[in-house]
């Protein structure tokens, strides 16, 4: 028994298999570390071929097409009728009832319904745990029915996590800030939430030479990079420090936006016509982020902290030691778990996301070779964030699970 190899399902019910959308890769991620100890099986809502996993199985819960919102955002459930959730609600029973019962070990991904998968599991017998990344806010203003009618189901779906979770004997949460938003919001015990935090992809992000990267990506050599890369959307804010740039005057300085998203028009306004120390890159393939990265001085995590539980960003922000493992330097918020991984004015900058504290930084900005030397402890700060000391962490879970018993012997 003691050689037993565990067979483990990763259900991912709220995302489309998009191995270029950043919770794809994170899945995917984690799924080939763990397969070096275990045999591991995706599922996600659909599977755009060809998805040919390294040491993995990738399966589709649903047959039929992923219709894709923004591009390559592999948000499965956002922005769908409430009479296509309930069709997929019973492909997912069938797909727990016909699927899942071989499996030794079942990993619920968080989604609008966190909880509901691992449940049905438990009770069939199949030891399970949901891996959860967020708690939900409403941040929206109330202005129409139908704004009071997606406020409801808001409530309803987060009343429905919180008897699911209830049940399951252990959740995993990404952040220890993560953890305490749940317990707070649904007055879990403390006990059955153990916190493993994702990792970093060295072999990829790693440092590499600026003068060769910002050759070949055509940014002049002697001017001051700042960097965002990800999605444009209301929880990454970038208007303050666009704001910012229009009112100060410094020419050899400039901003190149790497991603896409719902804000990207709003913010092109923002920024003007002519304004030539603001770049939009749009998508890029994931493999060359990191030559942006190498490109830059100084990269960016400016948040919303009102889109987050009483203001505190909870979530694993995979975006920051990324960048750190890159050698840059990042500027983000004092909030939550973001003070874990950046040391104010050594590793990076901590400043609340505000257009004059933009203007206060901006024009008393340190020097590229400060910048350069903040980078080289950035990057020793994440050097043992990796995913296989991920797997490992979540390998040791699963092997409690089977046993029926957790404790706080999780290895470091």
């Amino acid at each position: 028994m003691a050689d037993h190899r565990l067979s483990i399902c990763y259900v991912v019910p709220g995302h489309h298999c998009v191995p270029s959308a950043g919770p794809t890769r994170n899945v995917l991620s984690l799924a080939e570390a763990l397969s070096s100890r275990a045999d591991v099986t995706v599922a996600f809502r659909t599977v755009a071929p060809p998805a040919v996993g390294r040491g993995y199985a990738v399966i589709a819960i649903q047959k039929g097409q992923a219709r894709l919102h923004t591009g390559q955002d592999d948000a499965a459930i956002r922005g769908i009728g409430l009479r296509e959730f309930l069709i997929y609600l019973a492909a997912l029973r069938r797909f727990v009832d016909t699927h899942l019962s071989t499996y030794d070990v079942v990993l619920e991904k968080s989604w609008l319904l966190s909880g509901y998968i691992a449940a049905r599991c438990q009770r069939r017998g199949v030891p399970a745990a949901v891996i959860e990344n967020v708690v939900r806010l409403w941040t929206e203003p109330l202005r129409t029915p139908r704004d009071l009618l997606r406020y409801g189901w808001h409530r309803y779906t987060q009343a429905l996590v919180g008897r699911y979770l209830q049940r399951i004997p252990l959740i995993i949460a990404e952040t220890a800030a993560l953890k305490a938003a749940m317990i707070d919001r649904w007055r879990l015990p403390d006990e059955r939430i153990k916190v493993v935090g994702l990792g970093v992809d060295h072999s990829l992000f790693r440092p590499l030479n600026q003068a060769e990267a910002r050759l070949a990506l055509g940014i002049a050599s002697e001017v001051t990079v700042l960097l965002y890369v990800g999605v444009l959307d209301q929880t990454h804010d970038l208007s303050p420090v666009l704001t910012a740039l229009r009112q100060i005057s410094f020419p050899s300085l400039e901003l190149h936006i790497v991603g896409d998203g719902m804000l990207r028009k709003t913010y092109e306004e923002l920024v003007g016509v002519g304004c030539r120390n603001v770049v939009f890159h749009g998508r890029v393939p994931h493999a060359s982020v990191p030559r942006y990265i190498a490109a830059a001085d100084l990269c960016l995590a400016p948040y919303d902290v009102t889109k987050f539980p009483h203001g505190q960003v909870a979530y694993s922000t995979l975006k920051i030691p990324e960048y750190m493992a890159c050698a840059r330097p990042v500027v983000s918020v004092p909030s939550g778990h973001i003070l874990s991984l950046i040391e104010d004015r050594v590793s990076g900058f901590l400043f609340h996301n505000h257009v004059q504290n933009w203007v206060n930084f901006l024009t008393t900005c340190p020097p590229r070779e400060k910048l350069m030397k903040m980078g080289a402890i950035a990057a020793k700060t994440v050097g043992c964030c990796n995913w296989h000391m991920t797997a490992q962490r979540y390998w040791h879970l699963c092997k409690q699970i089977c046993s029926g018993k957790t404790d706080d012997t999780v290895p470091c």
